[in-house]
C-alpha cells in the first residue's frame, strides 16, 4: 500500500472526518419521537394511514414523506475529484461534502450512495429503481464517456431529476459569465466564436449548452490533447466528440486562437499561452477554468491584454466559475415544482438569473466581505459571489418557471414572491455571515498573535490560520520548543518556516512594551521590576502589548489558563472601549436557527444598566451577523408572575431600555419558553417581540454559562464563542478544551474585529 505524505491541512482535515462521529452528516428527526403515542403515529399503527394514501395515489408520496426535498448524490469514483478512479469508497468524503454543500446552499437534504461498479450497465441498473426514495439524483465524478451514457438512460427511465453537476453545473455558471461578458463588450451572442480547449464532460456539456442559447455551431472550435476536433477526424475521437466537429483548416489550438472572441478552458495549466492571447480578438474573453491551476494566470493576461475580461475556477481572483452557485438552487426550483426532469430551458434559466444577479446592486454585508474587489458589475465581477444570500431567492425561482412552462413541473407554484420569501427565510444568516467574514479577513489580512505559542493546538492554528490566507500569525513561544514540537507531531518544518516565532524575553520592543505597562500599573500596587517580570514572562500580557502597541492587528488566548484569569491579565493592558461593557457573547447555531447568549463569561451578576448595555452592544452584532434582532430578558418569571428580588431588577433593565431611542426590539422579564415561543401572543399579547427571541440577555454568569454549555454537549447546537465583546482592542479568549478549528475561528473573528476597529479610525 502506498504511503501518503500529509500537510498539516491534510492532518486537520483527517482529524476533522474522523472527530466525534466519523463523517460529515447525520440523519435527525423531523417529528418528536418521545412517548408511545408519538411512535404509534409515526411507526405501527399509525404509519399505516400515509401508507394507504400513498398507495392510492402515488403523487401524495411528496406529501406524506421527506421524498419532496432529498436529492441523492451518487457516484462510483472513477473520476474522483483530480485525483483519478479511486474508487467508489474512496468517493465518499467528496459526496458527503456535496451533500453537505446541499445542505448549506439550499436547504436540500443531500443522502450520498457509493455504487461499486466501473460496468455502466449495473450502474444504471441500481440507480433506476431508486426514484420512489428521492426528489432528484445528482450524479457526480464519473468519468467520460460513461456519464454520457449513463446520465441520459436515467432521463430516460425515471421521472424525477437527474442531474450530472461535472457536465452541467460548469456550462450553467460559464454560460452565464459568458454572456454577461459579451455585453460589456458589446457582442452578439449569435456572432462570437469561441475556442473551447478540453473535450471531456464537461467541456462537451459547456459547447451544448452554449448552442442551446445561440451561439451559431459554426463558431465553436473545441480542441483536445490531439489538436481541433474537425470533421472526418479519426484519431481519438467518440460520438460525443464528432456531434461538435466542424468543417476547418485549422488543426492546432494556436491556429484556432486567432482572431477569437472567447477561449473557454477545460484542461490543464499552461494550455494557453501568451502569445495565444496576444493573438486574440479585441477585448477577448478568456474563461481559464483548469483546477487547480488555471491555462493561464489572470496576472499574465493583464500584463499582455489589459482589455482582456478573465474568469478562472479560483477563488482568489474575480469572476470564479464555481458549480456552488449553480447545482443546489437548480434542485432547489426542480424540488419545489416537483419537476419530472432537468431539462435545457431550466438550466438557461439558471444561467440568465445568475447573469441578472450580477447587474444588481450588490448589498453591503456582501461588499464588504470582498473589500478590495469592485463587486460592481463590469470586467471583474460578471457572476455573483457564491456567499451572496441573495442566490437562493434568485436561481429557484427562475428554474420553477421554467419548469412549470414546459410542462415539466408536477406541482406548479401559484403566488412566486411567497415563494421567493419562503426561500430567503429556509437559511440561517449566521452562517453565511461566517463565511463573510472569512471572506472579508481574507481581503484584508490581519497579523494574529496567538499567546500560548507553545501550545501543539496553537501551533497547528496559526499554521491553518496563515495557510488559508487570512494574513500573518505570530506565536508567542521559544523557537526551540516549537521545533521540537512540530517534530513530535509529524509536521512538516516548511510549514513553520513562514510563521513569526517571538520570545517574549528577547524581543526588540521589550523596553517598548515596558514603559507602557508600566504607565498603566504603577498606582495599581506594581513596581517597575513586576512590569519587567510579566513583560518577559506572562505571555499574555506580552502579546497584549503587541496588539496595544499596533505590532499585531489581533490576539487569540486561553488555551492553558481560566478565562477569568487570562482576562484580567488582557485587561492590564487593554482597556475597555469608552461607553462599553466587557462581557461575553456566545452564538447556539442549531437546526432552528441561531440564538445569541449573553453574558456568558465576564459578569457574573450584572446590574440593571450593565443588563441594558449588553442588550445594546448583543443587538448591534447580531444585526453584524444578518440576523434582525429581538431581545429577550430572561428570569423564572413572566412579566411579574411570580414577583421575586432578581426579576425585579430585570424588569428595571427593561425600563432603562424603554427611555432610550434603540431600534431593535426588546421585552421582559420572561421565561425562555415564553421567549421563543411561537404562539406568545395567546397568553402575552402585549408583548412587543414580533417573533420568538433571537437574542437572550440571561440575569446571571451561572444560569448563561450552564445552559449555553448543557445545550452543546448535548449536542443541540455549535456553540461559537463566547466572543469577547467591549475591549479597545480584538481579543478572543477561547476555552482550555477548544479546538484547533475552534482556534481558526476565534482568530478570525479577532481579525474581523481588527478590520471594523480600522473602519472606525
Amino acid at each position: 500500500m502506498k504511503k501518503n505524505k500529509f500537510s498539516t491541512l491534510d492532518m486537520d482535515s483527517l482529524q476533522m472526518h474522523a472527530s466525534a462521529r466519523p463523517g460529515k452528516i447525520e440523519i435527525h428527526p423531523t417529528k418528536p419521537l418521545l412517548t408511545q403515542r408519538d411512535l404509534a403515529l409515526a411507526y405501527s399503527p399509525g404509519v399505516a394511514a400515509p401508507c394507504r394514501e400513498i398507495a392510492n395515489d402515488p403523487s401524495k408520496v411528496y406529501d406524506y414523506t421527506s421524498k419532496g426535498n432529498i436529492v441523492a448524490v451518487i457516484s462510483n469514483g472513477t473520476a474522483v475529484l483530480g485525483l483519478g478512479n479511486l474508487g467508489a469508497s474512496a468517493s465518499k468524503p467528496v459526496m458527503e461534502g456535496k451533500a453537505v454543500l446541499f445542505k448549506r446552499f439550499a436547504d436540500v437534504d443531500g443522502f450520498d450512495l457509493e455504487i461499486d461498479t466501473n460496468d455502466v450497465e449495473e450502474f444504471i441498473n441500481c440507480v433506476k429503481y431508486l426514484g420512489p426514495s428521492f426528489g432528484g439524483i445528482n450524479l457526480e465524478d464519473i468519468k467520460a464517456p460513461e456519464c454520457f451514457i449513463i446520465e441520459q438512460r436515467l432521463k430516460e427511465l425515471m421521472d424525477i431529476p437527474v442531474f450530472h453537476d461535472d457536465q452541467h453545473g460548469t456550462a450553467i455558471i460559464a454560460a452565464a459569465g459568458l454572456f454577461n461578458a459579451c455585453e460589456l463588450t458589446s457582442r452578439n451572442v449569435e456572432e462570437i466564436r469561441i475556442v473551447v480547449n478540453g473535450a471531456g464532460a464537461a467541456a462537451i456539456s459547456c459547447v451544448e449548452l452554449l448552442k442551446s442559447m445561440g451561439v451559431s455551431p459554426l463558431n465553436i472550435v473545441m480542441c483536445d490533447s490531439k489538436g481541433v476536433i474537425f470533421a472526418g477526424r479519426q484519431d481519438g475521437m467518440n460520438q460525443w466528440k464528432s456531434a461538435h466537429a466542424i468543417q476547418t483548416n485549422n488543426r492546432t489550438l494556436e491556429e484556432s486562437l486567432k482572431d477569437a472572441d472567447v477561449f473557454l478552458g477545460m484542461s490543464v495549466k499552461g494550455a494557453l499561452t501568451e502569445n495565444m492571447v496576444k493573438s486574440m480578438a479585441k477585448e477577448p474573453i478568456i474563461f481559464a477554468m483548469a483546477n487547480p491551476d488555471p491555462e493561464i494566470l489572470p496576472e499574465q493576461v493583464e500584463a499582455i491584454r489589459p482589455d482582456a475580461i478573465m474568469a478562472t475556477g479560483r477563488s482568489d481572483y474575480p469572476n470564479q466559475i464555481n458549480n456552488v452557485l449553480g447545482f443546489p438552487f437548480i434542485f432547489r426550483g426542480a424540488l419545489d415544482v416537483r419537476a419530472r426532469l432537468i431539462n435545457d430551458e431550466m438550466k438557461i434559466a439558471a444561467a440568465k438569473a445568475l447573469a441578472q444577479l450580477a447587474k444588481e446592486n450588490v448589498p453591503d454585508e456582501v461588499a464588504a466581505a470582498y473589500s478590495g474587489r469592485n463587486l460592481k458589475f463590469g470586467k471583474n465581477y460578471i457572476i455573483p459571489v457564491p456567499f451572496d444570500p441573495r442566490l437562493i431567492a434568485a436561481v429557484p425561482p427562475a428554474v420553477a418557471r421554467a419548469a412549470m412552462e414546459t410542462g415539466v413541473a408536477r406541482k406548479p407554484i401559484s403566488d412566486v414572491q411567497k415563494y421567493k420569501t419562503e426561500l430567503s427565510a429556509r437559511l440561517d444568516p449566521t452562517v453565511a455571515s461566517l463565511q463573510t467574514i472569512s471572506a472579508e479577513v481574507t481581503m484584508n489580512k490581519k497579523k494574529v498573535v496567538f499567546a500560548e505559542g507553545e501550545q501543539e493546538r496553537s501551533i497547528k492554528a496559526a499554521i491553518g490560520y496563515q495557510s488559508s490566507g487570512y494574513g500573518e500569525a505570530i506565536l508567542v513561544a521559544r523557537r526551540d520548543v516549537v521545533e521540537d514540537k512540530i517534530k513530535e507531531m509529524g509536521i512538516k518544518n516548511s510549514e513553520l518556516l513562514d510563521i513569526k516565532i517571538i520570545n517574549a524575553s528577547e524581543s526588540e520592543h521589550n523596553t517598548e512594551y515596558l514603559e507602557r505597562l508600566y504607565i498603566l500599573l504603577q498606582r495599581k500596587g506594581y513596581l517597575l521590576r513586576d512590569c519587567k517580570r510579566l513583560i518577559n514572562q506572562d505571555r499574555n500580557i506580552f502579546a497584549s502589548c503587541m496588539v496595544q502597541a499596533g505590532h499585531a492587528d489581533a490576539m487569540v488566548t486561553g488555551l492553558t489558563r481560566a478565562y477569568k484569569t487570562s482576562l484580567n491579565e488582557v485587561c492590564k493592558v487593554i482597556p475597555p472601549n469608552k461607553n462599553e461593557l466587557v462581557f461575553g457573547l456566545s452564538l447556539l447555531v442549531g437546526a432552528k436557527g441561531t440564538l445569541f447568549v449573553a453574558d456568558t463569561s465576564v459578569n457574573e451578576r450584572p446590574n440593571s444598566n450593565e443588563l441594558c448595555q449588553i442588550a445594546k452592544q448583543s443587538a448591534s452584532f447580531a444585526r453584524s451577523m444578518g440576523h434582525e434582532p429581538r431581545i429577550a430578558f430572561l428570569s423564572y418569571s413572566n412579566f411579574g408572575n411570580p414577583p421575586g428580588g432578581i426579576a425585579d431588577g430585570i424588569r428595571e433593565a427593561v425600563k432603562f431600555l424603554e427611555k432610550e431611542n434603540v431600534n431593535f426590539e426588546f421585552d421582559g422579564e420572561m421565561g425562555i419558553d415564553v421567549a421563543l415561543s411561537l404562539d406568545r401572543d395567546k397568553n402575552y399579547p402585549f408583548c412587543n417581540l414580533s417573533g420568538p427571541a433571537n437574542v437572550l440577555i440571561m440575569p446571571g454568569l451561572h444560569s448563561a454559562n450552564i445552559s449555553t454549555t448543557l445545550v452543546q454537549h448535548h449536542g443541540l447546537s455549535n456553540n461559537i464563542g463566547p466572543i469577547l465583546m467591549g475591549l479597545s482592542k480584538p481579543v478572543q479568549i477561547v476555552s482550555m478544551n477548544s479546538s484547533v478549528s475552534d482556534l481558526i475561528q476565534m482568530a478570525l473573528m479577532s481579525a474581523h474585529g481588527a478590520i471594523k476597529t480600522d473602519a472606525l479610525l
